[in-house]
């Protein structure tokens, strides 16, 4: 009868040392796991934070650019419109005047250039 109770509590002491391994090991593994989960967290907020400051810089660098090009307008005309029709107009009356345009040419070449 002895025999049969050291029989017994073997198992039983077998199943606490393998309960206690477990444990140990689920530990273990929480631990290891959370040690990478803080790891990544921290390269992701290094990563972010490299991402924002190259972000800032491009926007600075962008206001500098625009802020440096000068704005460039057209260029306003030289001569007044009504001074360039005048001249046209003179020009048409020395050649109606020289004999190279008749009535009718000045006329509608006249009427052209007043119409615009």
């Amino acid at each position: 009868m002895l025999r049969r109770r050291a029989m017994v509590r073997r198992p039983i002491a077998r199943v606490g040392a393998a309960a206690v391994g477990t444990a140990v090991v689920v530990g273990t593994a929480g631990a290891v796991s959370h040690h990478q989960q803080s790891k990544y967290a921290q390269q992701e907020a290094a990563a972010q934070q490299q991402y924002d400051a190259a972000y800032q810089q491009g926007a600075v660098d962008a206001q500098a650019q625009y802020a440096q090009q000068p704005v460039q307008y057209a260029a306003p005309a030289e001569q007044a419109p009504g001074a360039d029709l005048t001249a046209q107009l003179q020009q048409l009356a020395q050649l109606h005047d020289s004999g190279v345009l008749s009535d009718e040419e000045f006329a509608s070449a006249k009427q052209k250039l007043l119409a615009g």
